[in-house]
């Protein structure tokens, strides 16, 4: 079934040059602009403290959640679809293994932080931007699905544990939720 999902997105890949191009900038720009719009979250006037708190947990979880990937690619193998003759490849070959993906674990954290916050009308907004992330790296060619849902949960499982260690009431989330 992981294999039908992933062939079934990824065959779209190169019948179109437009949607090609914009499948390729999301998988190559859109984790950046996850990033981005934490740090404009960061200088958001009303609900300040809120604010500050969700980019912060937003930041601590997208490190810890990455880093929880690096220690899972020590004993996780697994190859990537484009050299196991599953997927058409549309941007350069990545020499790391395929699970987790780094990128829906990203996006999965930052926007899952931002929902545990209760940063709603943000936490929408960027979720589109983060299933749009997850879905180009399927259709590029360099994640199976199953990459993709294993990337999501340990984003959103890693925000939740940062989520409720970083409460706003904290004295160490004041400290640093005033800084600037």
């Amino acid at each position: 079934m992981d294999i039908a999902l992933t062939q079934a997105l990824n065959k779209l890949a190169g019948t179109n040059a437009a949607l090609d191009a914009v499948m390729i900038a999301i998988t190559i720009y859109g984790i950046f602009a996850l990033v981005f719009a934490v740090i404009l979250l960061w200088w958001k006037q009303a609900e300040r403290s809120e604010a500050r708190n969700a980019c912060v947990v937003a930041g601590l979880s997208f490190l810890a959640s990455l880093a929880f990937n690096q220690l899972l690619l020590l004993f996780v193998h697994r190859i990537r679809p484009y050299d196991a003759g599953v997927s058409h490849l549309l941007i350069a070959a990545n020499p790391d293994w395929s699970f987790p993906s780094d990128h829906a674990t990203a996006a999965a954290a930052i926007v899952a932080a931002l929902w545990f916050k209760h940063l709603r009308s943000i936490a929408k907004i960027l979720s589109a931007v983060a299933i749009l992330i997850c879905v180009s790296r399927v259709y590029v060619g360099v994640h199976y699905f199953s990459d993709i849902l294993g990337g999501v949960a340990i984003g959103v499982f890693t925000a939740a544990v940062v989520a409720r260690c970083f409460r706003n009431s904290s004295w160490y989330a004041q400290r640093i939720t005033s800084i600037l």
